[in-house]
């Protein structure tokens, strides 16, 4: 699901998108495709977890992995009771590490979540209700910031933990707009998310079941090899493209 967690780049202000037609020449009917998304999957009922906290270490556990691993790490997490800031910040690498290691990369991630605990700590007191107090765009700067997270995992804290309107852009999301033409192979994280952000600003309900949506046909459907174009709900605009 991931696209550019490994080495995110930072936020920068939307341009044209690259190798695809300006913004004001044509766009991708959106619209349309979410409402022939969500009339043939319904609601998708994201993001997995029972606190915002577990939404956070989900959003970073997610990273280069798929969800079905990183379950099994927030289980073994909460069975060992540390599903807490204090309680990741304080806890042994070494045990989290050997806690996390399902969903890969597990020394990298244990440091990262440790990162994102003493962030919380020192910026807002270990408050995720002080976090989230913080604007938007200032907040997103500041998650931006901390070791491991880049734009991907900053955009999923802040839309599923934190009720945002912001899009998520991971693989899925550029792989179907690359397979019907309207971006090139190098547009940039920013640039895609604004092609979303623009037709519908300030629906975070919207952008939340929109991706959640994309994510399920990126794995059913809009597949890396094989693709299932006659059976996508989305197939149409593929034959139709440009």
């Amino acid at each position: 699901m991931p696209w550019g967690q490994a080495g995110e780049q930072r936020a920068r202000v939307p341009s044209a998108v690259e190798a695809a037609p300006s913004p004001s020449d044509s766009a991708p009917p959106l619209d349309e495709y979410y409402n022939s998304l969500f009339t043939a999957m319904g609601p998708q009922h994201w993001w997995p977890g029972k606190t915002q906290f577990e939404v956070i270490v989900g959003a970073i556990l997610t990273q280069n992995t798929t969800w079905t691993n990183v379950e099994r790490a927030i289980s073994n997490l909460r069975a060992a009771r540390l599903l807490s800031p204090k309680a990741v910040e304080n806890a042994n690498l070494r045990r989290l590490e050997n806690l996390i290691r399902p969903s890969g990369y597990f020394r990298q991630k244990a440091r990262k979540l440790k990162a994102f605990c003493h962030f919380l700590r020192t910026e807002y007191r270990g408050s995720l209700k002080r976090l989230f107090d913080t604007p938007t765009i200032e907040l997103r700067e500041k998650l931006l910031s901390v070791f491991g997270i880049g734009p991907e995992t900053a955009d999923s804290i802040l839309l599923y933990a934190g009720d945002r309107p912001v899009f998520v852009v991971d693989a899925y999301a550029k792989r179907i707009l690359l397979r019907h033409g309207w971006i090139g192979d190098k547009a940039k994280y920013e640039d895609v998310r604004w092609m979303f952000e623009r037709q519908s600003p300030g629906n975070s309900s919207r952008f939340n079941e929109f991706h959640a949506l994309i994510v399920n046909t990126g794995k059913n459907f809009c597949r890396t090899r094989e693709p299932l174009c006659d059976r996508c709900p989305l197939g149409r605009y593929r034959e139709e493209g440009r």
